[in-house]
């Protein structure tokens, strides 16, 4: 297999987990007999700084050009006075819509070997947290109208959230295909005692699970969902939902895992076409420390050989490597106390992971 990469940086601790990331598969190539190309593209803070927008026209043609797209991380307090328009993130929502990256796929799932590290009751976290949030991406309100004007002697902001049946439908085909191959649930989040998007969202939504009779079908309002993602996770297999809810919800599930730095994502349009990042953020705090984790990154490249080249067993090698690791208590800063043991640094912990890769 040759595959062309594009990749992209990012700010924050973004080079630094990329670069252990490429490691990784550098690794995979020697293993298994790959070639992978990098192609660099600037994208968010750093973008900006160098071409005075965050998505160069020359970036988005390298990503839409390549195999796929590696992700670091975009943003920081740096660029926080940026006009809207020009703000790091409103880089990566344009790659989003340009990719056609309609679905986000993000995997909660907490190492048994590290659940001290969740902040849940231990009664709760013994239960065990494995589900995926399916997340739609390139709709609601992130992609509606934005304006703000004077009205009556003061500013006044709207934003506007819609949503079509044809983009409910086929995010929700991918939540209960992804079913079919777990448990067999989807809970779908919406807030349809209030909003006529979540109406239809909840009436497509409703349609769609008739052609999968095998998977029950659950639908929660997101005010309680984010109750119960805290009181009983257990009880979630997939979750479907919009993309503002499914913004914030998704790092709550992050979060009770027990670290940002353990959790990838996935997006991904027609043909597996994909975009694939850790869940956390740029972390500016901790950024050039040498302390961030890099796992998140690491298994997103799991995701990205799984679902857009089609390298399952390479995907497998991967994961495997990382629980290995996990296991031997080898971990970054943000989870030695749990583990009980003195933490690596980001590139020790890249290296740990290859050797076991390898």
């Amino acid at each position: 297999m040759n595959k062309t990469i594009a990749v992209i940086k990012g700010d924050g601790i973004g080079p630094e987990i990329v670069g252990e990331t490429v490691k990784i598969l550098d690794t995979v190539a020697e293993k298994f007999g790959h070639t992978f190309t990098y192609v660099d593209a600037p994208m968010g803070g750093n973008a900006i700084d160098a071409f005075g927008v965050p998505l160069p026209d020359s970036s988005l043609e390298t990503c839409l050009k390549a195999d796929s797209v590696l992700l670091g991380a975009v943003g920081g307090p740096k660029w926080d006075d940026q006009p809207s328009a020009n703000r790091p993130e409103r880089g990566l929502l344009k790659l989003r819509g340009a990719m056609k990256l309609y679905t986000n796929i993000r995997p909660a799932r907490m190492f048994s070997e590290l659940s001290d590290a969740c902040p849940l009751r231990a009664d709760i976290a013994a239960r065990g947290i494995d589900f995926v949030v399916v997340r739609e991406l390139i709709g609601g309100v992130y992609f509606g109208e934005h304006r703000t004007e004077e009205a009556d002697g003061e500013q006044k902001a709207t934003d506007i959230m819609a949503y079509s049946e044809h983009e409910i439908r086929r995010v929700a085909h991918v939540a209960f295909q992804m079913a079919q191959k777990r448990r067999k649930r989807v809970t779908s989040i919406d807030k349809a005692n209030v909003l006529d998007t979540s109406r239809l969202w909840r009436k497509n939504v409703t349609e769609v699970a008739r052609e999968y009779p095998d998977v029950e079908l659950l639908h929660m309002y997101v005010d309680n969902a984010a109750m119960q993602i805290v009181r009983d996770p257990s009880q979630f297999d997939v979750i479907v939902t919009e993309n503002l809810f499914g913004d914030i919800l998704s790092d709550e599930c992050a979060m009770i895992t027990g670290s940002m730095g353990l959790l990838p994502s996935a997006s991904i349009g027609e043909g597996g076409f994909g975009l694939y990042e850790p869940a956390g953020g740029s972390a500016p705090d901790i950024a050039g420390k040498g302390i961030a984790n890099p796992i998140a990154q690491i298994l997103s490249v799991a995701m990205m050989l799984r679902y857009s080249l089609n390298e399952p067993q390479a995907a497998y090698a991967i994961e495997a490597a990382v629980t290995d690791t996990l296991a031997a208590r080898e971990v970054t800063a943000d989870l030695a106390r749990a583990a009980g043991t003195k933490p690596l640094n980001t590139r020790e912990m890249g290296d740990a992971i290859c050797r076991r890769l390898a």
